[in-house]
Protein backbone atom coordinates (compact mmCIF):
# COMPACT_ATOMS: atom_id res chain seq x y z
CA UNK A 1 0.00 0.00 0.00
CA UNK A 2 1.05 4.07 -0.31
CA UNK A 3 2.38 4.42 2.79
CA UNK A 4 1.99 7.70 5.20
CA UNK A 5 5.56 8.01 4.97
CA UNK A 6 5.35 8.42 0.92
CA UNK A 7 2.37 10.31 0.73
CA UNK A 8 4.52 13.15 2.38
CA UNK A 9 7.05 13.24 0.19
CA UNK A 10 7.06 16.36 -2.08
CA UNK A 11 5.59 16.04 -5.93
CA UNK A 12 9.38 16.30 -7.24
CA UNK A 13 10.89 13.61 -5.43
CA UNK A 14 12.40 10.81 -7.17
CA UNK A 15 10.81 7.51 -7.33
CA UNK A 16 12.79 4.12 -8.40
CA UNK A 17 11.24 2.58 -11.40
CA UNK A 18 10.09 -0.80 -8.99
CA UNK A 19 8.47 1.75 -6.30
CA UNK A 20 6.67 3.42 -9.39
CA UNK A 21 5.80 0.32 -11.08
CA UNK A 22 4.19 -0.99 -7.52
CA UNK A 23 2.26 2.27 -7.62
CA UNK A 24 0.57 1.75 -11.17
CA UNK A 25 -0.58 -1.50 -9.91
CA UNK A 26 -1.48 -0.03 -7.16
CA UNK A 27 -3.61 2.47 -8.87
CA UNK A 28 -4.75 0.09 -11.18
CA UNK A 29 -6.50 -1.67 -9.09
CA UNK A 30 -7.61 0.91 -5.60
CA UNK A 31 -8.83 3.36 -8.71
CA UNK A 32 -9.15 1.88 -11.82
CA UNK A 33 -10.79 -1.22 -10.38
CA UNK A 34 -11.88 -0.43 -7.17
CA UNK A 35 -12.16 -4.07 -6.72
CA UNK A 36 -14.84 -5.75 -4.23
CA UNK A 37 -13.36 -8.22 -1.59
CA UNK A 38 -14.20 -12.06 -3.12
CA UNK A 39 -14.45 -10.81 -6.59
CA UNK A 40 -12.31 -12.64 -9.20
CA UNK A 41 -10.43 -10.52 -11.88
CA UNK A 42 -9.51 -11.47 -15.73
CA UNK A 43 -6.26 -9.82 -16.40
CA UNK A 44 -5.53 -9.71 -20.73
CA UNK A 45 -1.77 -8.49 -21.01
CA UNK A 46 0.94 -8.84 -23.48
CA UNK A 47 3.62 -11.41 -22.33
CA UNK A 48 6.09 -8.63 -22.10
CA UNK A 49 4.30 -7.36 -19.32
CA UNK A 50 4.61 -9.77 -16.74
CA UNK A 51 6.31 -7.68 -14.05
CA UNK A 52 3.57 -5.26 -14.21
CA UNK A 53 0.89 -8.20 -14.12
CA UNK A 54 2.30 -9.79 -10.75
CA UNK A 55 2.21 -6.34 -9.32
CA UNK A 56 -1.61 -5.88 -10.03
CA UNK A 57 -2.39 -9.94 -8.84
CA UNK A 58 -0.81 -8.90 -5.71
CA UNK A 59 -2.49 -5.78 -4.98
CA UNK A 60 -5.97 -7.43 -6.15
CA UNK A 61 -4.67 -10.30 -3.17
CA UNK A 62 -4.30 -7.46 -0.78
CA UNK A 63 -7.89 -5.69 -1.71
CA UNK A 64 -9.69 -9.44 -1.12
CA UNK A 65 -9.79 -10.57 -4.46
CA UNK A 66 -10.95 -14.21 -4.59
CA UNK A 67 -8.68 -15.32 -7.71
CA UNK A 68 -6.77 -13.54 -10.34
CA UNK A 69 -6.33 -15.20 -13.92
CA UNK A 70 -4.06 -13.65 -16.66
CA UNK A 71 -4.47 -14.85 -20.61
CA UNK A 72 -1.55 -13.77 -22.22
CA UNK A 73 -1.02 -12.72 -25.60
CA UNK A 74 2.20 -12.27 -28.16
CA UNK A 75 3.31 -10.38 -30.90
CA UNK A 76 5.52 -13.07 -32.48
CA UNK A 77 2.77 -15.86 -32.44
CA UNK A 78 0.30 -13.21 -33.44
CA UNK A 79 2.61 -12.19 -36.44
CA UNK A 80 3.17 -15.99 -36.95
CA UNK A 81 -0.43 -16.72 -38.03
CA UNK A 82 -0.72 -13.84 -40.71
CA UNK A 83 2.48 -15.13 -42.04
CA UNK A 84 2.07 -18.86 -41.93
CA UNK A 85 -1.58 -19.69 -41.42
CA UNK A 86 -3.65 -21.24 -44.55
CA UNK A 87 -5.89 -17.99 -45.76
CA UNK A 88 -9.31 -19.96 -44.17
CA UNK A 89 -7.72 -19.37 -40.91
CA UNK A 90 -8.66 -16.03 -40.93
CA UNK A 91 -12.37 -16.42 -40.55
CA UNK A 92 -11.37 -18.35 -37.29
CA UNK A 93 -11.60 -16.84 -33.86
CA UNK A 94 -11.58 -18.82 -30.48
CA UNK A 95 -15.48 -18.39 -29.59
CA UNK A 96 -15.28 -20.89 -26.72
CA UNK A 97 -12.75 -18.52 -25.09
CA UNK A 98 -14.67 -15.55 -25.99
CA UNK A 99 -17.78 -17.39 -24.34
CA UNK A 100 -15.54 -18.06 -21.13
CA UNK A 101 -14.79 -14.46 -20.93
CA UNK A 102 -18.72 -13.28 -21.02
CA UNK A 103 -19.80 -15.79 -18.55
CA UNK A 104 -16.94 -14.56 -16.20
CA UNK A 105 -18.30 -10.71 -16.66
CA UNK A 106 -22.17 -12.13 -15.93
CA UNK A 107 -21.14 -14.00 -12.96
CA UNK A 108 -19.12 -10.61 -11.23
CA UNK A 109 -15.81 -10.35 -12.30
CA UNK A 110 -13.89 -7.81 -12.87
CA UNK A 111 -12.16 -6.92 -15.86
CA UNK A 112 -8.33 -5.79 -16.51
CA UNK A 113 -6.32 -4.97 -20.04
CA UNK A 114 -3.17 -4.08 -20.04
CA UNK A 115 -2.13 -2.47 -23.25
CA UNK A 116 1.72 -2.47 -24.57
CA UNK A 117 1.62 -4.30 -28.17
CA UNK A 118 3.46 -3.60 -30.88
CA UNK A 119 1.65 -0.42 -32.71
CA UNK A 120 2.73 -1.61 -36.21
CA UNK A 121 3.29 -5.53 -35.58
CA UNK A 122 1.23 -6.26 -39.03
CA UNK A 123 2.75 -3.43 -41.48
CA UNK A 124 3.15 -5.15 -44.56
CA UNK A 125 0.75 -8.41 -43.99
CA UNK A 126 -2.68 -8.55 -46.39
CA UNK A 127 -5.38 -5.63 -45.48
CA UNK A 128 -8.17 -8.20 -46.53
CA UNK A 129 -6.36 -10.77 -43.84
CA UNK A 130 -6.72 -8.51 -41.05
CA UNK A 131 -9.92 -7.52 -41.71
CA UNK A 132 -11.01 -10.93 -41.87
CA UNK A 133 -9.40 -11.83 -38.68
CA UNK A 134 -10.48 -8.59 -36.72
CA UNK A 135 -14.25 -8.95 -37.90
CA UNK A 136 -13.96 -12.72 -36.74
CA UNK A 137 -12.53 -11.29 -33.49
CA UNK A 138 -15.32 -8.70 -33.15
CA UNK A 139 -18.22 -11.01 -33.59
CA UNK A 140 -16.75 -13.75 -31.03
CA UNK A 141 -15.93 -11.35 -28.52
CA UNK A 142 -19.57 -9.61 -28.67
CA UNK A 143 -21.19 -11.14 -25.81
CA UNK A 144 -18.60 -9.92 -23.49
CA UNK A 145 -18.11 -6.25 -25.29
CA UNK A 146 -21.75 -5.63 -24.42
CA UNK A 147 -21.20 -6.33 -21.10
CA UNK A 148 -18.19 -3.65 -21.23
CA UNK A 149 -19.80 -1.18 -22.94
CA UNK A 150 -23.11 -1.27 -21.13
CA UNK A 151 -20.46 -0.55 -18.07
CA UNK A 152 -22.37 -4.01 -16.48
CA UNK A 153 -18.97 -4.62 -14.14
CA UNK A 154 -16.08 -2.86 -12.99
CA UNK A 155 -13.47 -2.30 -15.93
CA UNK A 156 -10.18 -0.92 -16.30
CA UNK A 157 -6.83 -0.17 -19.11
CA UNK A 158 -3.39 0.70 -18.05
CA UNK A 159 -0.07 0.61 -20.25
CA UNK A 160 2.70 -1.62 -19.72
CA UNK A 161 5.83 0.00 -21.50
CA UNK A 162 7.66 -3.00 -23.56
CA UNK A 163 10.75 -2.63 -25.86
CA UNK A 164 9.02 -2.92 -29.66
CA UNK A 165 5.91 -0.16 -28.09
CA UNK A 166 9.42 2.11 -26.72
CA UNK A 167 11.40 1.65 -30.05
CA UNK A 168 8.46 3.60 -32.31
CA UNK A 169 7.66 6.05 -29.72
CA UNK A 170 11.33 6.94 -29.13
CA UNK A 171 12.83 5.79 -32.36
CA UNK A 172 15.95 7.98 -31.94
CA UNK A 173 17.02 6.60 -28.25
CA UNK A 174 19.28 3.26 -27.93
CA UNK A 175 16.78 0.61 -26.94
CA UNK A 176 17.33 0.81 -22.96
CA UNK A 177 16.68 4.30 -23.10
CA UNK A 178 13.89 4.58 -25.39
CA UNK A 179 12.03 1.95 -22.91
CA UNK A 180 13.10 4.16 -19.75
CA UNK A 181 11.39 6.96 -21.40
CA UNK A 182 8.24 5.33 -22.50
CA UNK A 183 8.19 4.12 -18.60
CA UNK A 184 8.21 7.53 -17.75
CA UNK A 185 5.45 9.13 -19.73
CA UNK A 186 3.13 6.32 -18.56
CA UNK A 187 3.89 7.17 -15.17
CA UNK A 188 3.44 10.68 -15.41
CA UNK A 189 0.14 10.49 -17.43
CA UNK A 190 -0.97 7.78 -15.17
CA UNK A 191 -0.50 10.31 -12.10
CA UNK A 192 1.33 7.88 -10.17
CA UNK A 193 4.63 9.83 -9.77
CA UNK A 194 3.33 12.39 -7.35
CA UNK A 195 3.37 12.22 -3.78
CA UNK A 196 -0.32 10.85 -3.06
CA UNK A 197 -1.41 9.16 -6.06
CA UNK A 198 -4.52 8.35 -4.86
CA UNK A 199 -5.54 11.99 -3.32
CA UNK A 200 -4.24 13.23 -6.87
CA UNK A 201 -6.82 11.07 -8.66
CA UNK A 202 -9.74 12.23 -6.48
CA UNK A 203 -8.78 15.65 -7.60
CA UNK A 204 -8.39 15.17 -11.00
CA UNK A 205 -12.05 12.78 -11.14
CA UNK A 206 -13.97 16.01 -9.79
CA UNK A 207 -12.46 18.21 -12.21
CA UNK A 208 -13.87 15.94 -14.92
CA UNK A 209 -17.17 15.62 -13.10
CA UNK A 210 -17.36 18.45 -12.90
CA UNK A 211 -17.13 19.66 -16.36
CA UNK A 212 -19.24 16.77 -17.35
CA UNK A 213 -21.73 18.33 -15.08
CA UNK A 214 -21.15 22.01 -16.95
CA UNK A 215 -22.51 19.73 -20.44
CA UNK A 216 -25.23 17.88 -18.90
CA UNK A 217 -26.71 20.84 -17.17
CA UNK A 218 -26.19 22.75 -21.03
CA UNK A 219 -28.50 20.17 -22.62
CA UNK A 220 -27.08 20.79 -26.34
CA UNK A 221 -28.49 19.22 -29.07
CA UNK A 222 -25.19 19.08 -31.09
CA UNK A 223 -21.48 20.11 -31.54
CA UNK A 224 -20.44 21.69 -34.04
CA UNK A 225 -16.60 21.42 -34.59
CA UNK A 226 -14.26 23.70 -37.21
CA UNK A 227 -10.83 23.74 -38.41
CA UNK A 228 -8.72 22.34 -41.34
CA UNK A 229 -10.10 20.04 -42.69
CA UNK A 230 -12.89 20.12 -40.39
CA UNK A 231 -16.39 21.25 -40.33
CA UNK A 232 -18.24 18.74 -38.62
CA UNK A 233 -21.74 18.72 -37.07
CA UNK A 234 -22.23 16.02 -34.37
CA UNK A 235 -26.08 15.58 -33.09
CA UNK A 236 -26.29 14.19 -29.66
CA UNK A 237 -28.74 11.46 -28.86
CA UNK A 238 -32.05 11.82 -27.24
CA UNK A 239 -31.51 11.70 -23.98
CA UNK A 240 -27.60 11.68 -23.90
CA UNK A 241 -25.49 11.69 -20.31
CA UNK A 242 -22.18 13.54 -20.39
CA UNK A 243 -19.62 10.90 -18.82
CA UNK A 244 -15.99 11.32 -17.32
CA UNK A 245 -13.40 10.11 -15.03
CA UNK A 246 -14.67 7.73 -12.19
CA UNK A 247 -18.15 6.36 -12.59
CA UNK A 248 -20.65 3.95 -10.92
CA UNK A 249 -20.78 0.39 -12.77
CA UNK A 250 -23.94 -1.34 -12.78
CA UNK A 251 -22.68 -3.53 -9.67
CA UNK A 252 -22.66 -0.90 -7.89
CA UNK A 253 -18.81 -0.43 -7.51
CA UNK A 254 -16.85 3.35 -9.08
CA UNK A 255 -13.87 2.20 -10.82
CA UNK A 256 -11.81 4.49 -13.52
CA UNK A 257 -11.99 2.49 -16.60
CA UNK A 258 -9.29 4.54 -18.26
CA UNK A 259 -6.18 4.91 -16.55
CA UNK A 260 -4.87 7.42 -17.71
CA UNK A 261 -8.32 9.90 -18.94
CA UNK A 262 -8.77 13.10 -19.72
CA UNK A 263 -12.17 13.41 -21.46
CA UNK A 264 -15.45 13.44 -21.05
CA UNK A 265 -17.78 11.44 -23.67
CA UNK A 266 -21.44 11.08 -24.60
CA UNK A 267 -23.23 9.43 -27.11
CA UNK A 268 -24.16 11.17 -30.32
CA UNK A 269 -26.75 10.74 -32.52
CA UNK A 270 -26.29 7.77 -35.26
CA UNK A 271 -27.82 9.56 -38.01
CA UNK A 272 -27.57 13.16 -36.92
CA UNK A 273 -24.00 13.26 -37.72
CA UNK A 274 -22.90 15.41 -41.05
CA UNK A 275 -20.10 17.27 -42.45
CA UNK A 276 -16.43 16.69 -42.68
CA UNK A 277 -13.69 15.59 -40.21
CA UNK A 278 -10.03 15.38 -40.39
CA UNK A 279 -7.86 13.61 -38.42
CA UNK A 280 -5.65 15.43 -36.17
CA UNK A 281 -3.04 12.29 -34.91
CA UNK A 282 -2.24 8.79 -36.86
CA UNK A 283 -4.60 5.95 -35.82
CA UNK A 284 -2.57 2.64 -34.77
CA UNK A 285 -5.35 -0.44 -35.21
CA UNK A 286 -4.74 -3.55 -34.49
CA UNK A 287 -0.69 -3.39 -35.59
CA UNK A 288 -1.63 -1.11 -38.25
CA UNK A 289 -1.20 2.66 -39.34
CA UNK A 290 -3.82 4.49 -40.30
CA UNK A 291 -2.76 8.18 -40.70
CA UNK A 292 -4.55 11.28 -42.50
CA UNK A 293 -7.87 10.62 -41.99
CA UNK A 294 -10.20 12.66 -44.12
CA UNK A 295 -14.39 11.60 -44.12
CA UNK A 296 -17.47 12.82 -45.08
CA UNK A 297 -20.63 12.30 -42.99
CA UNK A 298 -24.18 12.41 -44.09
CA UNK A 299 -26.99 11.64 -42.18
CA UNK A 300 -24.70 10.31 -40.04
CA UNK A 301 -23.39 7.42 -42.34
CA UNK A 302 -19.43 8.05 -43.62
CA UNK A 303 -20.19 8.36 -47.41
CA UNK A 304 -16.34 9.65 -47.99
CA UNK A 305 -13.08 8.11 -46.71
CA UNK A 306 -9.56 9.08 -47.46
CA UNK A 307 -6.44 8.18 -45.32
CA UNK A 308 -2.53 8.46 -46.74
CA UNK A 309 -1.66 5.41 -45.61
CA UNK A 310 -4.02 2.42 -44.52
CA UNK A 311 -6.64 3.57 -46.78
CA UNK A 312 -7.90 0.14 -47.19
CA UNK A 313 -7.59 -0.68 -43.85
CA UNK A 314 -10.13 1.80 -42.68
CA UNK A 315 -12.41 1.20 -45.65
CA UNK A 316 -12.61 -2.77 -44.78
CA UNK A 317 -13.06 -1.11 -40.89
CA UNK A 318 -15.97 0.98 -42.56
CA UNK A 319 -17.27 -2.32 -43.74
CA UNK A 320 -17.62 -4.25 -40.70
CA UNK A 321 -21.20 -3.84 -40.42
CA UNK A 322 -23.80 -1.42 -40.77
CA UNK A 323 -22.88 0.25 -37.71
CA UNK A 324 -19.60 0.61 -38.46
CA UNK A 325 -19.65 3.39 -40.57
CA UNK A 326 -21.41 5.55 -37.72
CA UNK A 327 -20.09 7.09 -34.56
CA UNK A 328 -20.93 6.00 -31.43
CA UNK A 329 -18.72 8.32 -29.14
CA UNK A 330 -17.84 11.71 -29.26
CA UNK A 331 -15.23 12.55 -26.35
CA UNK A 332 -14.05 16.10 -26.00
CA UNK A 333 -10.32 16.33 -24.21
CA UNK A 334 -8.81 20.12 -24.10
CA UNK A 335 -5.49 20.74 -26.52
CA UNK A 336 -3.43 21.50 -23.05
CA UNK A 337 -4.18 18.01 -21.80
CA UNK A 338 -0.98 16.84 -19.81
CA UNK A 339 -0.68 13.98 -22.50
CA UNK A 340 -0.90 16.67 -25.17
CA UNK A 341 1.76 18.69 -23.49
CA UNK A 342 3.98 15.96 -23.23
CA UNK A 343 4.51 16.38 -26.88
CA UNK A 344 4.83 12.34 -27.10
CA UNK A 345 2.75 10.61 -29.74
CA UNK A 346 2.34 7.34 -28.12
CA UNK A 347 1.03 5.50 -30.95
CA UNK A 348 -1.26 3.79 -28.68
CA UNK A 349 -5.51 4.69 -28.68
CA UNK A 350 -4.88 4.91 -25.19
CA UNK A 351 -2.65 7.81 -24.75
CA UNK A 352 -3.31 9.51 -28.05
CA UNK A 353 -6.75 9.74 -27.37
CA UNK A 354 -6.22 11.53 -24.05
CA UNK A 355 -4.34 14.55 -25.74
CA UNK A 356 -7.50 15.30 -28.03
CA UNK A 357 -10.86 15.83 -28.50
CA UNK A 358 -12.13 11.80 -30.54
CA UNK A 359 -15.11 10.34 -32.14
CA UNK A 360 -15.49 7.09 -32.46
CA UNK A 361 -16.66 4.43 -35.11
CA UNK A 362 -19.34 2.02 -34.23
CA UNK A 363 -20.90 1.02 -30.97
CA UNK A 364 -22.16 3.26 -28.46
CA UNK A 365 -21.83 3.16 -24.73
CA UNK A 366 -25.32 2.95 -23.32
CA UNK A 367 -23.95 3.85 -20.22
CA UNK A 368 -24.04 7.48 -21.64
CA UNK A 369 -27.98 7.42 -21.67
CA UNK A 370 -30.59 8.08 -19.42
CA UNK A 371 -34.46 5.98 -19.07
CA UNK A 372 -32.82 3.24 -21.16
CA UNK A 373 -33.68 0.47 -19.04
CA UNK A 374 -36.01 -2.30 -20.64
CA UNK A 375 -35.44 -0.61 -24.28
CA UNK A 376 -35.42 -2.62 -26.87
CA UNK A 377 -32.67 -2.73 -29.38
CA UNK A 378 -34.96 -1.24 -32.27
CA UNK A 379 -35.86 1.38 -29.46
CA UNK A 380 -32.18 2.25 -28.71
CA UNK A 381 -31.89 2.98 -32.36
CA UNK A 382 -34.88 5.51 -32.78
CA UNK A 383 -33.06 7.56 -29.85
CA UNK A 384 -29.94 7.55 -31.84
CA UNK A 385 -27.81 4.73 -30.09
CA UNK A 386 -25.64 2.86 -32.51
CA UNK A 387 -24.84 -0.39 -32.40
CA UNK A 388 -21.59 -2.37 -34.05
CA UNK A 389 -19.28 -5.17 -33.78
CA UNK A 390 -16.13 -2.54 -33.48
CA UNK A 391 -15.29 0.83 -31.59
CA UNK A 392 -12.25 2.73 -32.66
CA UNK A 393 -11.61 6.02 -31.43
CA UNK A 394 -9.74 8.55 -33.71
CA UNK A 395 -8.41 11.51 -32.90
CA UNK A 396 -9.96 15.59 -34.86
CA UNK A 397 -9.13 17.25 -31.71
CA UNK A 398 -6.03 20.04 -31.98
CA UNK A 399 -5.09 23.75 -31.29
CA UNK A 400 -6.87 24.75 -34.44
CA UNK A 401 -10.22 23.73 -33.82
CA UNK A 402 -12.36 25.53 -32.23
CA UNK A 403 -16.08 24.18 -30.68
CA UNK A 404 -19.49 25.33 -30.01
CA UNK A 405 -22.62 23.87 -28.28
CA UNK A 406 -25.79 23.99 -30.48
CA UNK A 407 -28.96 24.30 -28.63
CA UNK A 408 -32.50 26.19 -30.47
CA UNK A 409 -31.06 27.79 -32.80
CA UNK A 410 -28.54 29.15 -30.50
CA UNK A 411 -24.75 28.32 -30.57
CA UNK A 412 -22.49 28.68 -27.39
CA UNK A 413 -18.64 28.89 -27.48
CA UNK A 414 -17.21 25.62 -25.74
CA UNK A 415 -13.40 25.35 -26.71
CA UNK A 416 -11.46 27.56 -28.79
CA UNK A 417 -7.64 26.96 -30.25
CA UNK A 418 -8.67 23.57 -28.30
CA UNK A 419 -8.84 25.46 -25.01
CA UNK A 420 -12.18 25.51 -22.90
CA UNK A 421 -13.72 28.66 -22.50
CA UNK A 422 -16.97 27.56 -20.59
CA UNK A 423 -16.25 26.47 -16.94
Amino acid sequence: MITAKESNVSASSTFSHEQLLDRLGEVAVRVGLNISPGQQLLITAPLTAVALVRRVTEHAYKAGASLVTTLYADDETTLARFIHAPDDAFDVAPTWLAEGMARAFREGAARMAITGANPTLLKGQDPERIARANRASSKANRPAMEIITQFAVNWNIIACATPAWAEQVFPDLPPEDALAALWDGIFKASRVDVADPVAEWKAHNAALHARAKFMNDSRFDALHFSGPGTDLTVGLADGHLWAGGSEKSGNGIVCNPNIPTEEIFTTPHRSKVNGRVSSTKPLFHQGTLIDEISVRFENGRIVEATASQGEDVLKRILDTDEGAARIGEVALVPHSSPISASKILYRNTLFDENASSHIALGQAYTKCMVDIEGLTPDELLERGVNDSLIHIDWMIGSDKIDLDGLKNGNRVPLMRAGEWVQV
